[in-house]
């Protein structure tokens, strides 16, 4: 009896001690994790060197846009300190379009898809015009770069603004399948839509208040984000990529303007690049070594208060080689500059 009382107590001491030892194994394994996370968190591990694969970088065609004499910046952000920046990003390639036999025959048939007449006029070597079938409006199309343009003559026919234009996400969606009939809708075109109502006021088209008063809507289409960071052109209010839609109810009449500027980036072939610090980004801005895009409605002698320093990706609307990062620099008044992003060291003439 006596040695069967040892066992039990033995056995229960095991259990208990046993189920000690599996708690500890679980605290301990949450502790370590925990410790561990907080390691990599507070001292991360530093990222591989850029890999630079595409050498020297061209020279970004910035806008050349002029600014009041006497303006000074000062910097303003809301955090009251410039942004802190990775440090480095992806540059991606742009493929070139070629020319072949068929460059012809598929701007036909594009232009056909859009409503024009496919027996179009030779403007230049690589530049092609296409009447349209039914409208007195025109397609222009250069056959290498696939880059077009639509102009609709409001003087030989003006029903497309003798009624309200249509609210900007009927018009977006207009847009989108307009450009989808032709097979011209790219994947990375679905960034952000930007909608502007115009009026026509001395054969020109000027911003209207509100839907009510506007004979037309301008619609932007812009690129998605790549690698987290926007993208932005030129002109910081238009996109590459903007259609003129009128309110008619005939498909052939509700495109009145339109420019298509669009070049291929290859998401899946990219290098990476040191840029530089936001400190020395705001140095090389006070410099004057930034390029103005939008100087705004600001004045001689205004001082400007930048509000936003980040990082975007630049979108010429021209063929070039790379899509690259810029620093944008953004102020009162509809202030905007842009500066490149990657070190100096990694820029040709």
């Amino acid at each position: 009896m006596s040695s069967l009382t040892q066992t039990a107590i033995v056995t229960r001491k095991i259990i208990r001690y046993g189920i000690f030892a599996i708690i500890f194994l679980i605290v301990g394994r949450i502790l370590l994790t925990g410790a561990v996370s907080l390691y990599k968190k507070l001292f991360p591990a530093p990222p591989p060197p850029p890999t630079v694969t595409y050498g020297k970088l061209s020279k970004l065609a910035f806008p050349e846009v002029g600014i009041p004499q006497g303006v000074s910046f000062t910097l303003e952000t809301t955090e009251g300190t410039l942004p802190k920046m990775p440090t480095q990003t992806k540059v991606f390639f742009m493929p070139k379009p070629s020319s072949n036999l068929l460059s012809l025959s598929a701007a036909q048939n594009k232009a056909e898809s859009l409503g024009f007449n496919p027996n179009g006029e030779q403007l230049s070597p690589t530049t092609y015009r296409f009447p349209n079938k039914d409208n007195p409006s025109t397609l222009e199309i250069n056959i290498v770069s696939g880059v077009f343009s639509i102009s609709y003559d409001l003087k030989t026919d003006s029903e497309p603004i003798s009624v309200r234009p249509p609210v900007s996400e009927i018009a977006a969606s207009q847009v989108r399948s307009y450009l989808s009939s032709a097979n011209l809708l790219p994947a990375d075109l679905t960034g952000t839509t930007k909608a502007e109502y115009l009026k026509l006021n001395n054969d020109k088209f000027v911003t209207a208040i509100s839907q009510s008063e506007a004979d037309l809507v301008k619609i932007n289409l812009f690129r998605k984000n790549y690698d987290n960071l926007p993208a932005v052109t030129p002109d910081p209010n238009a996109a590459n990529v903007w259609f003129i839609v009128s309110g008619v109810t005939n498909r052939g009449k509700q495109i009145v303007a339109a420019e298509f500027h669009y070049f291929t980036v290859d998401e899946s072939q990219f290098s990476t690049y040191p840029i530089k610090t936001s400190e020395t980004a705001w140095k090389e801005f006070t410099e004057g070594k930034a390029s103005t895009a939008n100087a705004g409605v600001n004045k001689e002698g205004d001082s400007i208060k930048i509000r936003k320093v980040y990082l975007a990706y630049f979108d010429p609307g021209i063929q070039i080689d790379f899509f690259e990062p810029v620093y944008v620099f953004e102020g009162d008044n509809g202030y905007v500059a842009y500066l490149p992003a990657v070190t100096n060291d990694y820029y040709g003439q």
